[in-house]
């Protein structure tokens, strides 16, 4: 697998926006002020996110609940840099996203930013190692650096002997962990986790809300999920409800009554 980077813009990059270099100093990964989007849907105007104000500290476990149609994905798109608002700034990591040009962008996303989703989204002709790696390569690293990375992140997430294997030949538990060591490889400030859990049975779903919580106590990432499976609040150090666009409530784990199939 051979990919080139233009190192003149990665180091343009760098002598321009020295926050978006390997060096972590923001207290907050996450802060959105006032932000608003709109859609426009032939003459009717659909308002997705209304004035939202969310600041998530460096290695918080933030889980979004709401129901369908609340903003959860829109405000996701934000976060990780994949939409602009349409008023209000969103900061990742204390830099300003409206201010980056699209290859800015895209290169923050690929060092900041781990994204995880719920249909896993690996790429079915290549293998696991070689999904995990790819995104190292884009950043630029060398291939055997990436790929002793890749090594050493698959093994920690119980995969050291799927290495060679293709998504069709694995388990849908195993391609979520393909798809978490994905997210790390380059050590983000953020992993995004869009229902994680959401087509895993029990078991398998324990295992990786289990894995999520690690990275927040051991490596400091923040990491942001939407959810409505119960069993990951347990591990949220806080919950932010999303109502109409809104931010509804937000609760401390400590503050939330969990029972079988309903929250208090």
């Amino acid at each position: 697998m051979s990919m080139s980077i233009d190192k003149s813009k990665l180091e343009a990059i760098r002598a321009k926006l020295p926050e978006l270099r390997d060096r972590r100093h923001s207290e907050n990964s996450v802060q959105t002020v006032d932000v608003t989007r709109q859609f426009q849907l032939g003459e009717n105007v659909i308002h997705a996110l209304r004035g939202v104000d969310l600041t998530v500290k460096r290695g918080e476990y933030t889980s979004l609940m709401g129901p369908s149609g609340t903003g959860k994905t829109t405000l996701f798109n934000m976060i990780g840099g994949l939409d602009k608002p349409t008023a209000g700034k969103v900061f990742i990591d204390g830099v300003d996203i409206a201010q980056l040009d699209p290859f800015e962008l895209a290169w923050l996303r690929c060092r900041k930013i781990g994204y995880i989703f719920q249909n896993f989204r690996l790429i079915p002709v290549m293998t696991a190692l070689e999904n995990v790696t790819l995104p190292m390569i884009f950043a630029g690293a060398k291939a055997d650096e990436a790929r002793d990375r890749g090594v050493d992140i698959l093994t920690k997430v119980g995969l050291g002997d799927r290495l060679k294997h293709k998504p069709g030949r694995m388990s849908g538990g195993q391609q979520q962990r393909v798809a978490v060591a994905r997210a790390l490889a380059n050590s983000p400030v953020i992993v995004l986790a869009d229902e994680p859990t959401g087509n895993l049975d029990t078991k398998t779903g324990e295992e990786i809300i289990e894995q999520l919580s690690v990275l927040c106590r051991e490596r400091g990432v923040t990491v942001i999920a939407a959810t409505h499976d119960h069993k990951m609040l347990s591990v949220s150090d806080r919950v932010i409800s999303l109502l109409d666009g809104r931010i509804e409530k937000i609760r401390m784990r400590e503050d939330i009554d969990i029972k079988v199939g309903s929250i208090r």
